[in-house]
């Protein structure tokens, strides 16, 4: 079997997204068992600063095409050149980041192959596929929530190929150790074209954003029950001295507490941070898909019946405005 991960560039660092990293490294987990290959395939102006962490996250090989006039993205000529490559290396399965970029080419590429597409995966596993009588082999299993993420539906693509999938940023984990390997690079061999750049002219400036969710081991998240913006300062105060990143859920950000930047959740971002600290949440499934990975959660809230409880490791039941502010008192007691 052989994967094909497609490969993204943060605008701003320079390095390759977290996303790509983590794709890479579930290729290579998923490959492991079939002795197959992973494949990434790089289009831009420049490769990532930092490339050779792929082949450190399970990549096999990276192929790349790099032109100046595709800084940004040029929907056309990128789908045009990963198709090309993708018909040459014949890949079983193909994976995407659910980025902005992501979304945009994968649907323009699963179109013209005539395959599958599935978006906004949180789990991908491989097996076996009783379908037809035909022997379709191997089939990629692919998960994502539905129905407003009340259910979780498994998809798969019996007869087309490649099987094809996007993953949203944070679901898959990274290893815990980077892998002993060294990769191949690639120059793509591919007929490219001028006429494939529509936008001439088009400039993106990407705003710098001051929320890292993947710097920190502490997130301190708001809900509606923190009650104000004023009262959301209480969250940062005891993130500065947990050294932490605060997020927020999807009613929080309704609600004009804090920017949607920190949003976490089936419409934010997804976290899995060493320790979750929840004021005000209620736990909703739309939230939990968010940060229930996460490895220890602390949950406060004056619902003793709210839903975070359940999927919590400690909870603490009382209004965050008298918690926080007893929390920050201790620490500094103890600075």
């Amino acid at each position: 079997m052989k994967t094909i991960v497609y490969i993204e560039k943060n605008p701003i660092t320079k390095n390759c997204r977290f996303v790509s990293l983590e794709l890479a490294y579930k290729a290579y987990t998923m490959m492991q068992e079939f002795n197959g290959d992973v494949i990434g395939v790089f289009v831009g102006d420049h490769l990532p600063e930092d490339a050779d962490k792929l082949f450190q996250n399970g990549l096999d090989k990276l192929i790349y095409y790099t032109n100046d006039n595709l800084k940004n993205l040029q929907s056309i000529a990128y789908k045009n050149i990963i198709e090309q490559i993708i018909k040459q290396e014949e890949p079983d399965i193909v994976l995407f980041g659910a980025t902005h970029n992501g979304r945009d080419i994968a649907p323009l590429i699963a179109s013209s192959l005539k395959t599958g597409l599935t978006a906004d995966c949180t789990q991908l596993f491989i097996n076996d596929l009783e379908y037809k009588k035909e022997d379709k082999g191997k089939s990629l299993y692919q998960v994502r929530p539905a129905f407003g993420g009340n259910i979780l539906a498994t998809i798969v693509t019996p007869d087309n190929r490649p099987m094809m999938a996007s993953v949203r940023e944070g679901v898959m984990p990274l290893p815990e150790k980077k892998l002993d390997k060294k990769g191949i690079m690639e120059e793509a061999n591919i007929d490219f074209t001028e006429e494939w750049i529509k936008s001439e002219f088009l400039s993106i400036v990407p705003k710098k954003s001051t929320v890292n969710f993947d710097s920190k081991d502490v997130i301190i998240a708001g809900g509606a029950g923190v009650g104000s913006k004023e009262n959301f300062d209480l969250l940062h105060k005891l993130a500065a001295l947990l050294d932490a990143e605060v997020g927020a859920s999807r009613a929080a950000v309704d609600f004009g507490y804090t920017e949607k930047a920190r949003q976490i959740g089936q419409t934010g971002s997804v976290v899995r941070p060493k320790l979750y600290i929840a004021a005000g949440i209620s736990g909703q499934i739309q939230h939990r898909a968010g940060m229930e990975e996460s490895m220890k959660i602390i949950a406060i809230n004056n619902d003793p019946n709210a839903p975070i409880f359940n999927i919590s490791h400690k909870g603490i039941v009382g209004d965050v405005k008298d918690v926080v502010p007893k929390m920050i008192q201790m620490l500094r007691e103890e600075e």
